[in-house]
């Protein structure tokens, strides 16, 4: 790993570098030692001392942890931290950060980000602006027409190559990010439900792997199939993510594994025949969110999915008795995979498929650390090791259901307050982030770089599936010293077909925009029909958003859209405020296999 961030709850509580001593503990290190007494002494962001009689430096503040069990920050190798994990809801990866760290979760992988985002979300956990764990942001890359691609996202968010030329430049385009993680689809293997999907050759594969590890940076894979998994090994990736579910594993990929040096993360979490909804979950949900998932039915497997289930755990336990790493990650952000939540669940899975409580706490600790090259610094409790830790109000190590009883977490040796987590995280409020006055000016074409007037980089999304819409947007010469956007698409042969082009306001679209000292958006366009535009807000889908209609014909002319004419199409939704405005999209539909074309210039506010 070529780099760890920092993150700090509150300045104060790292004053003078007060000592903090936890005292009567059961000590469960992470190495997959029995747990044994020790006093622990944390001076900073650092361990100082583990030890059955280590000293209590003087005005240490102390506390008394009898009957507990200490452990090192666990570990959620999968997260999508801008899903929700309830259908219905938006994703608020404020909230989904909290409650990581109300579940003792210290350093999460998240792969739904895309490169524009990783920097500003970066710099809101490093400068306290957000309360989180330690979070490693992926550049995610695929086939065309392969796994990551068929959510309406955009090529902006899954860059795609099937030659290790193409690898070669998508991942020029990715590494320029500085991404904590790459995440690769490499398999297209859809359970059996659906027509299968693109997969990747392993000249691609190894081509974008040598890239990423001379750039200093771990592989994570998405891999389902037994040949999938053997092609990643063969291509040298790092972490197999999601387990082998359609055959047992054999010889030759254990032997593959071994001798890579590879991971395994089974992601059981996500594949689980979802039980109702545990009580635990609720309390790290908002209210709209708690009530959908204490609604949700249990789905009783069918018989295909049984078979896999059977596959899922049974390699988990056979790789574990052969000797290779397994890992805790969960997919959290899909349906009923909760964030937080998920990643103790795991663990009490991986002791369902065989393993003892000892070894699934290691799992979600050290080797979790290992398959992240970060063992040096996180992952074990031992002096000189970065204060990472979980109390937690029981004995796990014997009875693995007493991981869901986090009682107190130290992030960077701060203690985390839990309380105040969860009411943050209930409350029917969208996290609060960061708002910036922005210039009139959004986009007058003029940048050769793709990039609006504002700096934030234009991207596209379509209506979602394999057999999505399809677009594409370049400049053009509108008169010799100007330029305009051409947006050409054809539409999908499904219902409400469409696509969109999107110009964030602020970096990535993660902090806000404040547009209130304006009265509304003007621009230029030339096309043919009606259109839409949308102005995306904080907390809320683009389906949901504020949108007005506008009309455009061959010849060009200014669009004049007052925010008093944005109307929000979801009822009882609040009213337009300006002050949390995250992009402007012009969005394009028509008749299915339709070929539909706007022109555009000078999108500015007035």
């Amino acid at each position: 790993m070529k780099r760890i961030l920092l993150f700090f709850v509150s300045a104060a509580a790292l004053s003078a570098q007060q000592a903090v001593v936890i005292r009567g503990a059961r000590v469960v290190d992470g190495t997959g030692a029995p747990a044994r007494a020790a006093t622990v002494v944390i001076r900073g962001p650092r361990i100082e001392a583990v030890a059955a009689n280590a000293p209590v430096p003087a005005q240490a503040r102390v506390i008394d942890a009898a009957g507990q069990t200490l452990l090192p920050g666990l570990f959620d190798l999968h997260t999508h931290l801008a899903a929700s994990g309830v259908t219905g809801v938006p994703g608020d990866w404020g909230k989904n950060l909290k409650a990581y760290l109300a579940c003792g979760v210290t350093t999460v992988n998240d792969f739904s980000t895309y490169g524009e985002m990783i920097a500003p979300m970066h710099r809101l956990l490093a400068n306290g602006m957000l309360p989180g764990p330690r979070v490693n942001m992926a550049v995610r890359l695929s086939t065309p027409g392969g796994h990551g691609t068929e959510s309406g996202w955009g090529d902006f968010m899954t860059l795609t190559a099937s030659t290790p030329e193409e690898a070669h430049a998508r991942m020029r385009t990715a590494l320029a990010y500085h991404p904590d993680v790459i995440k690769i689809f490499t398999d297209g293997w859809r359970y059996g439900t659906a027509p299968n999907l693109t997969s990747m050759n392993l000249e691609t594969l190894t081509a974008m792997v040598a890239d990423a590890h001379a750039g200093g940076v771990k592989v994570f894979t998405h891999t389902v199939t037994l040949e999938g998994a053997k092609t990643a090994a063969r291509a040298g990736v790092d972490v197999l993510a999601h387990g082998v579910g359609d055959a047992p594993v054999d010889d030759e990929l254990i032997g593959l594994l071994k001798s890579k040096g590879m991971f395994y993360v089974s992601t059981l979490s996500v594949y689980e025949s979802k039980p109702r909804t545990p009580e635990r979950v609720l309390d790290l949900l908002d209210a709209a969110a708690s009530a959908l998932a204490a609604a949700r039915e249990a789905n009783p497997p069918n018989a295909a999915r049984l078979k896999r289930w059977g596959f899922l755990m049974d390699n988990v336990r056979r790789l574990h008795q052969a000797g290779i790493g397994v890992g805790v990650g969960t997919d959290a952000g899909e349906t009923a995979t909760y964030h937080g939540y998920s990643a103790l669940h795991e663990m009490e899975l991986l002791v369902e498929a065989g393993m003892t409580p000892l070894e699934a706490i290691e799992a979600g600790t050290l080797v979790s650390a290992r398959a992240l090259g970060v063992e040096k610094q996180l992952g074990t409790i031992a002096p000189g090791m970065t204060a990472d830790l979980a109390l937690i109000n029981g004995r796990p190590d014997e009875n693995i259901g007493d991981i869901e009883k986090t009682s107190r977490v130290f992030l960077n040796g701060a203690e985390v307050d839990v309380k105040p987590l969860g009411a943050a995280i209930r409350t029917a409020e969208p996290t609060p982030l960061p708002a910036h006055k922005i210039g009139a000016i959004v986009d007058n074409m003029e940048r050769a770089d793709g990039r609006t007037a504002l700096g934030t980089l234009r991207v596209n999304s379509t209506d979602a599936g394999t057999d999505h819409s399809t677009m594409m947007f370049l400049p053009v010469l509108r008169n010799p010293n100007q330029r305009a956007l051409m947006i050409e698409a054809c539409m999908a042969d499904k219902p409400r077909p469409f696509v969109r082009l999107e110009m964030p306001l602020t970096p990535g679209g993660v902090e806000l925009a404040d547009v209130s000292q304006y009265a509304g958006v003007s621009f230029e366009v030339r096309g043919e029909g009606t259109y839409r535009l949308l102005a995306q807000t904080n907390g809320v889908p683009a389906a949901q958003s504020f949108a007005a209609p506008f009309e455009a014909s061959a010849e060009w002319h200014m669009v004049r859209i007052p925010f008093s004419a944005l109307a929000r199409r979801a009822e009882g939704a609040k009213a337009w405020t300006g002050r949390d405005v995250r992009a402007l999209v012009f969005e394009l539909s028509g008749t299915a296999e339709s070929g539909v074309w706007l022109e555009l210039d000078n999108v500015r506010f007035y």
